[in-house]
């Protein structure tokens, strides 16, 4: 296979792998962006117009299109090249704006959970204080590999992330990966027993709800399919945190 998962599994066997890669990477950015984005100039204005959308998503969150703007590149340094192309007119300034882990701020409110409430009401760094919690140690002692562990199952919960998820998404094994969500929700049981009357919520209404009413009916919650049941639940946690960051926004 030369599938992309497994070529970053193979870099480093063989030379061509790092080529191959890199290829495809200059190859994507060229059709994506070089070539797709000049063919979007508004004749008139000369720029480039967005569509943002509020209501295509299921969970209410925003999208972009013709083209895509949430998805201009920022990682590495030939994806940054992309974004410098966008400029203002001479005396403009380009304003960026950020609601900070905003879903895990959402997420501490609903659920309540005193761990999450805490660090947030400290304004200390969560993905730090998840690890502090995690491996038992003081935050300033934290490493960056372990801080980015924390991060992907801070966010990772939010989707409904699974032992299996945990396993391909980091290098833990897949009986480490279990006991990571579990002394997870040891540390923040809030959280756990959010998530799961929240599934309870969708089984016996049909329905989840964001902070502001806004509902998403999931009637695959109560299939019979292991398969079909075990999405709709992730979809049932997922969309009041999500929904709500984008009610806010």
């Amino acid at each position: 296979s030369t599938g992309a998962s497994v070529l970053e599994e193979l870099r480093g066997a063989h030379p061509i792998i790092e080529l191959i890669l890199e290829y495809r990477q200059l190859a994507k950015l060229k059709s994506t962006y070089i070539d797709a984005l000049p063919a979007l100039i508004n004749p008139k204005t000369g720029r480039v117009h967005t569509s943002f959308n509020q209501t295509r998503t299921a969970t209410g969150r925003l999208s972009s299109s013709e083209p895509n703007l949430q998805n201009i590149p920022v990682r590495g340094e030939v994806g940054r090249e992309v974004r410098q192309a966008f400029i203002t007119p001479p005396s403009s300034y380009l304003l960026a704006g950020d609601y900070s882990q905003i879903d895990l701020r959402v997420l501490a409110h609903l659920s309540q959970d005193p761990g999450l409430l805490k660090a947030f009401g400290q304004d200390e760094d969560i993905h730090a204080a998840t690890a502090a919690q995690l491996f038992g140690v003081d935050a300033s002692q934290v490493t960056p590999d372990r801080r980015r562990l924390a991060k992907t199952v801070n966010f990772g919960v939010i989707y409904g992330m699974s032992d299996y998820g945990l396993e391909q998404a980091t290098e833990l094994s897949r009986q480490e990966a279990a006991q990571f969500i579990a002394s997870y929700f040891e540390k923040y049981p809030g959280v756990r027993e959010y998530l799961e009357s929240t599934k309870r919520q969708a089984r016996e209404r049909g329905y989840v709800q964001t902070l502001l009413g806004r509902k998403r009916f999931i009637p695959e919650i109560n299939s019979p399919n292991r398969q079909v049941r075990e999405a709709a639940e992730r979809m049932a946690i997922n969309m009041p945190v999500q929904g709500t960051s984008a009610d806010i926004i």
